[in-house]
């Protein structure tokens, strides 16, 4: 089955103790695009300027995306630059500069319409439910938020929050958006919003999946080298709802695959800059590495 994500796709200059990247690919859309693209076909709603480079495109073509909804607006396409010290789970922003996404308003070409799985990136929560209001009866709605909008668009976030069915954000928003600081009870504030799924990701402790009558726990991939965690939180959600979306089937143990699968895509994003080895990896690759994940958990 089809998936349509909408975000942001960028230009991002990158540096940590491993090295740096100057205007490399990025956004939230590009990175869970490229993740989710494993599992299934995607469909990507975005906006680029004039200056976005033609082999991006390239790329993201040969890797399948369906790029129908990726308009290209006069003036310069979004960028950010950041770094990472020795706390690699934290990116320090230098600086931002939105250009044409600033304006973003998305308007889903008439067969994305009908896309069964809808996830709708970090971007305004007003924007948000704009996309859930074009799409004709959607199966599941998942989204993404970050802790701008948690302060700045309080009550629009939580309409957002009450026409989704899954809810990802890190550990220190959802203690922001929950207004406590316990994370268990967090959980429960967040599936009252309306929410029957809450995701929480914790970097390299893991993530965490929510339910009503459930919790369920996957441990981050071990590495040896981790050289850039930008996006890694954009590929878990890719590879969750990448591999949730082949069918229509919520069971919690096929949550439960996807919140490792997630994890697992996660792991290889972090092992390079931009999305050069996300760009690299077959399916076999991920195969491969689920079955290494089993083998580390089972007891």
């Amino acid at each position: 089955m089809s998936l349509l994500v909408v975000g942001s796709v960028a230009l991002d200059s990158v540096k940590t103790p491993f090295g740096e990247i100057r205007e490399g690919l990025g956004g939230s859309a590009t990175y869970f695009s490229i993740s989710a693209g494993c599992f299934t076909k995607v469909r990507l709603v975005a906006v680029v300027g004039e200056d976005f480079p033609a082999k991006h495109v390239a790329f993201l073509k040969s890797r399948g995306v369906d790029l129908r909804g990726l308009a290209r607006a006069k003036g310069k396409t979004f960028r950010w630059e950041g770094f990472y010290g020795d706390d690699m789970n934290e990116a320090k922003t230098l600086k931002t500069d939105l250009n044409v996404f600033e304006t973003f308003s998305p308007e889903l070409p008439s067969p994305y319409k009908k896309t069964p799985f809808v996830f709708l990136a970090n971007i305004d929560p007003d924007l948000q439910r704009n996309v859930v209001d074009q799409i004709s009866d959607p199966y599941l709605v998942a989204c993404d938020t970050m802790n701008y909008w948690i302060s700045s668009k309080p009550r629009s976030l939580r309409k957002t929050l009450s026409r989704v069915d899954i809810l990802f954000l890190n550990e220190g928003e959802a203690l922001q958006l929950a207004g406590g600081s316990n994370l268990m009870k967090a959980a429960r504030h967040l599936l009252s919003l309306g929410p029957t799924t809450v995701v929480i990701k914790r970097g390299e402790y893991g993530a965490l999946l929510f339910r009503k009558d459930s919790l369920f726990w996957a441990p981050a991939f071990p590495l040896e080298k981790v050289r850039d965690p930008t996006g890694a939180g954009d590929s878990f959600a890719g590879g969750f709802m990448g591999y949730l979306s082949r069918r229509k089937d919520l069971s919690e143990a096929r949550l439960r695959r996807a919140l490792v699968y997630g994890s697992i895509m996660a792991s290889f994003n972090v092992e390079a800059f931009s999305l050069n080895r996300l760009r690299r990896i077959k399916r076999e690759d991920v195969d491969r590495r689920y079955k290494a994940f089993r083998g580390l958990v089972r007891f």
